[in-house]
């Protein structure tokens, strides 16, 4: 009898680790999968905006080479590949290597950002949004102290 109650308790305390064990990770997975999610976001929200800056760039140096803002991002992606400096100088004007191909989309969910020229006023200005958010850099305001202003800076 003392044999059978011995293989029982055994029993029963291996079930029991096997237990503590499965709900440790449970446990485990639900702290860490929440900090991980808001890491990622954090994360797509810095290259959205690192990308949105790198237009902005782009926008400064068009508009200062033909004294007005392009009609469309497609005008100012063909300013990028003819410029010379733009094109071979990537490192030194936007602080690194630039992929024409998704710079004009937003990391998130890949919709092209949203861009808008305003030349009513007596200062043209534009618009740069992300579909996806709140973020945008420039006013339709005609406000000239608005017009590179980044809403995160």
């Amino acid at each position: 009898m003392a044999i059978s109650s011995q293989g029982t308790r055994t029993g029963i305390q291996v079930g029991l680790g096997i237990v503590i064990l499965v709900l440790a990770f449970f446990l485990y997975r639900s702290i860490t999968e929440p900090y991980d999610r808001i890491e990622r976001q954090q994360r797509i929200t810095e290259q959205t905006r690192e990308r949105m800056s790198k237009i902005r760039t782009a926008l400064i140096d068009y508009e200062r080479d033909s004294t007005a803002y392009p009609d469309s991002l497609q005008v100012l992606r063909q300013h990028i590949e003819s410029d010379s400096i733009l094109a071979t100088r990537q490192d030194s004007v936007f602080g690194g290597p630039v992929n024409l191909d998704s710079l004009f989309f937003s990391p998130r969910t890949g919709k092209s950002f949203q861009y808008t020229v305003s030349d009513t006023g007596r200062v043209e200005t534009y618009l740069l949004e992300d579909p996806d958010t709140q973020d945008q850099i420039g006013t339709l305001s005609g406000d000239p102290t608005e017009t590179n202003v980044a809403s995160w800076e």
